[in-house]
């Protein structure tokens, strides 16, 4: 009896840490779709402007920059050890606070990705396909869209 006890407090901890996890992203989405990024209701969104006609960094696809991919590359290749230890449900959780991170620390634009939860996955791809897969296998998902919630 008292080891099911344990082991259910365990479960508990885990469930709580995911659920931790999952309210910051949300409050990182949300406090990212005020920031006026959006068109008014009733209006379309101007079009993108040329890349062509602006030079500046280089742009790897996923449309990030080479520095802002290797970031997130790095920063999934700090956590691998971790996801491998862990629960795949915990890392899953460790993953969307990397991303949302990320997509903060570079002023990317949250919705974007909201959108097309994909990005991700063609970003890392191109930027580090061995890492990518490493954290695929030790989250246990057939790719990082897929451990992504709200994005």
């Amino acid at each position: 009896m008292r080891q099911r006890c344990v082991r259910g407090t365990g479960r508990r901890h885990r469930l709580a840490v995911a659920a931790a996890g999952t309210v910051a992203v949300a409050a990182l989405v949300t406090g990212c779709a005020g920031q006026g990024t959006s068109p008014a209701p009733g209006t379309t969104a101007p079009p993108a402007p040329a890349t062509t006609a602006v030079p500046g960094p280089a742009l790897v696809p996923g449309g990030v920059t080479e520095a802002q991919a290797a970031q997130l590359c790095t920063d999934l290749e700090g956590q691998l050890q971790s996801w491998r230890t862990y629960t795949p449900t915990i890392g899953k959780t460790g993953l969307n606070g990397l991303v949302g991170t990320w997509i903060a620390k570079n002023n990317l634009n949250a919705l974007d990705f909201l959108q097309d939860r994909g990005r991700i996955d063609v970003i890392t791809t191109a930027a580090c396909p061995d890492i990518r897969q490493q954290a695929i296998t030790a989250l246990e998902i057939p790719d990082l869209a897929s451990g992504l919630i709200g994005f």
